[in-house]
């Protein structure tokens, strides 16, 4: 544990009192649990990384758990230890135990499999090298420079609105927060360094609400499409009608964003799983969903040279997954664009109504300015909104409301014989047989070796046991889309609040029926829930049980494509950006990341953000 070969030894601790006892609790060194100490240890250089009021989020709830156990947790005897924590959970603290936990489980998880991770990372070489781009830590950019447009984000909207641009021969530049992360980085560096340092806020974001909803966001020269799973959808006929129907965003009337949907999806090189590296997760949900009669089949992925590594969460170690690091930036560098990195934009300039630049702070706390007069945000669903605020911008009513999230869940199916789920691609396989209907889309998910026993129940011998028995679990998710309830304050630091509408969880739990169904359909002798009162059911019929009594409420929910702040339409008053894509009450500011999109996309929306960021490219340029 804690291997300085991992590149881990460097990190500070943040203090965290009581997480030695937490940890000899949740897995008891008696039982074959981890050395405590060591484990803390690493759990502290992990916490160092959180956001301060993450930080200190976790160090209350560690709080509270020694407080309620009144000291038990330090007794000699694993089983006292494992039934103070029992209680606890039983007294109402539940939601400190859930918290505490899933820290601990990730870390615990990913180093015990760090050296698992890092072989299956140089079995083979990378299927492409790191291409060239034309790249500047802030620290080495001059105080003052001058471009044509400049593009805020290199994600999925920022790196296809930079290409166009440069292809059209303006001089651009496209300035990111994050740094370039090298594809020999993914290949030796711990997994969870590499998950600390590629997500924003090491990966603690969340929606704060009932229930509160994880919200994992990459950060780093590429945006979120390096940790995404790269699954790629079109975006659906009905969801662009809506689009254009009822919103009037005419940047998505089918006859002008298909074919920017067709170069988005040729420069991705998108293509279906195949079965030789899609592994037995994927390929027991599909057997599962045939015995069911139910919609089904390999998705699409931008991945071509895929091993089925099962890293794509953490950066993909053969540069195999194709993210706009690989594709549209080199094509933007090519093309003249340079790119601006360990740069936040902290303002954007304006004189007289029109965008004049933007203002960024380096490193080191000192500013830069570059002057354009064209703006370009791409900041992305949660950091749009206050980038806005903190330039005067945001006085729009809707700015940062709206906010759909494609709300997440996911379970778990036993079976007899050996699965070991992240043996093959991430996200391999979807059901789709409820997705007209219901919005409940099912995809196969795994994670890296161990960095999903998060999910599973217990404390002590029962959840060791759990953990040694994982390989025989497949893994499913589903995501359903949602009403806009959610909404984005703040100026300096988003706070993201989210309450889950009624009819929103009840199809959560639905979803939960649906894989359920198709994990005891592939052979599954128990599936485990999520369900708090009903973590494992061994039938069809205690499924059924279990989801007409569930509480959504309780439900371990995560998130991953926030979209809607400062969505683009027809209507002045509900709409911050016009129809395409110009931000109201300011010339030359345009949006064209997924703040943009009116509503939830109802599928993985990189291929939707990339086109419509073509297309409000294509606007820029009419106006120019």
């Amino acid at each position: 544990m804690i291997k300085s070969q991992y590149g881990w030894d460097g990190y500070p601790r943040f203090k965290l009192p009581g997480i030695v006892d937490f940890c000899s609790a949740l897995l008891p060194p008696e039982h074959g649990g981890p050395d405590p100490k060591l484990l803390g240890e690493l759990v502290e250089k992990y916490a160092s990384c959180l956001p301060t009021p993450a930080r200190h989020g976790l160090r209350v709830a560690l709080g509270a758990i020694t407080a309620g156990t009144y000291g038990k947790l330090r007794s000699s005897d694993p089983d006292t230890r494992v039934k103070a924590l029992n209680r606890l959970q039983g007294f109402g603290g539940g939601q400190a135990l859930d918290a505490v936990k899933t820290v601990v489980l990730l870390v615990s998880g990913s180093d015990r499999n760090a050296q698992d991770i890092l072989t299956r990372s140089n079995i083979n070489p990378p299927a492409r090298p790191d291409p060239h781009l034309d790249i500047t830590p802030s620290l080495e950019w001059s105080s003052i420079s001058y471009f044509d447009a400049v593009v805020i984000g290199s994600g999925a909207g920022g790196a296809m609105v930079a290409r166009s641009l440069a292809r059209s021969g303006m001089n651009v530049v496209v300035v990111e927060e994050g740094a370039r992360h090298s594809v020999e980085e993914f290949r030796s560096h711990h997994p969870l360094r590499r998950w600390a340092d590629l997500y924003r806020d090491a990966g603690a974001t969340a929606a704060l609400g009932i229930p509160p909803i994880v919200l994992p966001i990459g950060r780093g020269v590429g945006g979120t499409t390096l940790v995404n799973s790269g699954t790629c959808y079109r975006p659906p006929a009905k969801v662009l009608k809506r689009w254009r129907d009822e919103s009037h965003l005419e940047l998505a009337d089918p006859d002008f964003l298909n074919p920017l949907v067709d170069d988005v999806w040729s420069t991705l090189e998108i293509g279906p799983v195949d079965l030789s590296v899609m592994g037995n997760n994927g390929l027991t949900a599909l057997a599962g969903a045939k015995e069911l009669g139910w919609a089904h089949g390999p998705l699409n992925r931008n991945a071509p040279g895929c091993g089925g590594c099962c890293q794509c969460a953490i950066g993909c170690p053969r540069n195999a997954k194709f993210g706009v690091h690989l594709n549209a930036l080199p094509q933007a560098c090519e093309a003249g664009a340079k790119i601006l990195s360990h740069a936040r934009v902290t303002k954007i300039l304006t004189e007289g109504g029109r965008a004049t630049g933007i203002l960024a702070s380096r490193e080191n706390g000192s500013h830069l300015e570059i002057r354009a007069p064209i703006v370009v945000v791409c900041a992305g669903a949660t950091e749009t909104p206050p980038l806005l605020r903190r330039s005067h911008l945001g006085h729009h009513p809707r700015l940062g409301k709206n906010l759909a999230l494609h709300p997440a869940i996911g379970i778990s199916g036993r079976f007899s014989q050996d699965i070991t789920a992240w043996q093959g691609v991430l996200q391999s396989a979807s059901v789709e047989e409820f997705h007209d209907s219901d919005g409940i889309l099912i995809e196969a998910t795994s994670t890296p070796p161990g960095m999903g026993s998060m999910i599973l129940p217990g404390f002590g011998r029962s959840l060791i046991d759990e953990i040694s028995r994982s390989n025989t679990l497949c893994t499913l998710g589903a995501m359903i889309g949602d009403d806009g309830s959610g909404t984005v304050v703040g100026s300096r630091s988003p706070i993201i609040t989210y309450n889950l509408k009624r009819h929103d969880g009840a199809r959560l739990v639905k979803s939960i029926w649906v894989m359920g169904k198709v994990l005891f359909a592939s052979g599954a002798h128990e599936v485990l829930t999520g369900i708090p009162s009903h973590q494992v059911v061994k039938s069809v019929a205690e499924l059924e049980e279990a989801t007409s009594n569930a509480n959504y409420k309780k439900l371990h929910v995560a998130a991953f494509h926030p979209t809607g702040t400062c969505a683009g339409g027809g209507d002045p008053s509900t709409h911050p950006a016009d129809p395409y894509g110009s931000l109201r009450g300011v010339m030359g500011v345009w949006i064209a990341d997924a703040s943009l999109i009116p509503s939830c996309p109802e599928v993985n929306p990189q291929v939707s953000i990339m086109a419509l960021a073509q297309g409000v490219a294509i606007k820029i340029l009419d106006n120019a």
